[in-house]
C-alpha cells in the first residue's frame, strides 16, 4: 500500500519499493526508510568558515559531512553531481563512529552540509544526539524545507544553522527550486522558537533574485521575524548547472545590496563569493570597532572577549565559546 512521508512539504505518496522527490526516502514493506543512512558521500575538516558561520566559534575547523539527495531541484546548485543523486557509499558508518572522528580531530562540532542533511534525517537526527551527547556541538547549513514536527524534534539537538534562503520570491522558488518560500519562512522561524542560532545566505542571481526591492523585502523580514542581529550573508553567483548562461554577479550588485541590507536594519551583512575586507570583517554594530579581520576563509584576527566588544563592551551575537 502507499505509504506518506512526512518529513518535508511535498508529502510524497510512495507505493512500495518507490522513492520520494529527493530520492534518497523509500517504501520498503510500508515504512518509510532512508536509504542513505550510515552512507555519507563525503566526509571531511572544513573552517568553520566555509559554511558559511561567522558568528560560531571563528577560526575553528568542524567535520562535515554530507549524504546524496535533496528535496529541491536547484538550477543554480554547484553540488548537483551528489543533491540530484543516489549514491550510495560502501561504506556503512555509524552515528557513534562520526562522533568519535570529530573527537579524533579535535574539531567542536560536526557540521551536516553538502547537500540537504533533512532529506536523510533519520541519520542526521541519531549523528547530532551522538555528537550532542559527547558535548560536540552540531551545525546544520540547510534550505529548511521540512515540516514543523521534525524540524523541532531534530532542533533541540542543533546549535546554529546556516539556511540557505534562495529567494524572497515564491515564484522564484517554484520555478527554479521546484520548492516554495512560505515552509521555509516558518522553519526559521521555528528555529529560532527553538534557540538554534541562526544566520542566513543568500545567492544574488542576476536578473532572478538580484533586485534592490527584493533584497529589502528579505532584509525587513529578519529583521522583524528573526532579529536585527541575525547575520545575513550576501553571496556572489559564478555560472554554473543550469545556469550557465547567465553572468557572474557584478561585484557592485552585492555592495549595495550589503547597503541596502544595513539601510533595513541589519547589524551583520557579509558578502561572499568575493574579497572586501569591509564586507568579509566583522564590526561593532555599537562602537565600529573591527571585531573580527577576514580574507577569504582565512582570519587574522579576532577582538571579541567574553562574547563582547573589547572597546564598549557591547554583547556580540553569537556562539563565542
Amino acid at each position: 500500500m502507499n505509504t506518506k512521508c512526512t518529513i518535508c512539504p511535498k508529502g510524497c505518496e510512495l507505493a512500495p519499493g518507490e522513492t520520494g522527490d529527493c530520492r534518497v526516502r523509500k517504501n520498503i514493506k510500508g515504512r518509510i526508510e532512508c536509504i542513505t543512512y550510515g552512507h555519507p558521500c563525503a566526509i571531511q575538516i572544513d573552517p568553520i568558515e566555509k559554511k558559511p558561520l561567522y558568528h560560531v566559534l571563528p577560526g575553528s575547523s568542524v567535520l562535515s559531512i554530507g549524504t546524496a539527495g535533496c528535496n529541491l531541484h536547484c538550477k543554480q546548485c554547484q553540488n548537483a553531481s551528489i543533491s540530484q543523486s543516489v549514491y550510495i557509499s560502501p561504506e556503512n558508518i555509524s552515528p557513534l563512529k562520526i562522533a568519535e572522528q570529530a573527537i579524533a580531530h579535535k574539531t567542536p562540532a560536526i557540521a551536516y552540509t553538502y547537500t540537504e542533511p533533512l532529506v536523510s534525517y533519520e541519520f542526521t537526527l541519531d549523528c547530532c544526539i551522538a555528537a550532542h551527547d559527547r558535548n560536540i556541538k552540531n551545525l546544520l547549513v540547510t534550505a529548511a524545507f521540512i515540516n514543523p514536527e521534525p524540524l523541532r524534534k531534530i532542533s533541540a539537538f542543533i546549535d546554529a544553522a546556516n539556511v540557505d534562503l534562495k529567494s524572497f520570491s515564491d515564484d522564484f522558488y517554484r520555478k527554479i527550486c521546484g520548492a516554495r518560500l512560505h515552509p521555509i519562512l516558518k522553519a526559521m522561524k521555528i528555529m529560532k522558537e527553538c534557540g538554534v542560532f541562526l544566520e542566513i545566505t543568500n545567492l544574488l542571481i542576476p536578473t532572478l533574485n538580484d533586485s534592490e526591492e527584493e533584497t529589502k523585502l528579505l532584509s525587513e523580514w529578519i529583521v522583524h521575524n528573526l532579529g536585527a542581529y541575525t547575520p545575513l550573508h550576501l553571496s556572489r553567483f559564478f555560472p554554473q548547472n543550469q545556469l550557465q548562461h547567465l553572468p557572474p554577479t557584478p561585484s557592485e550588485t552585492i555592495l549595495r545590496a550589503r547597503d541596502i541590507a544595513i539601510q533595513a536594519g541589519l547589524k551583520f551583512v557579509y558578502v561572499g563569493n568575493m574579497q572586501d575586507g569591509a564586507g568579509e570583517s566583522t564590526w561593532c554594530p555599537e562602537c565600529g570597532t573591527c571585531l573580527i579581520k577576514r580574507k577569504g576563509f582565512q582570519i587574522s584576527a579576532v577582538r571579541i572577549s567574553d562574547g563582547k566588544c573589547p572597546e564598549c563592551g557591547s554583547k556580540i551575537y553569537g556562539i563565542w565559546n
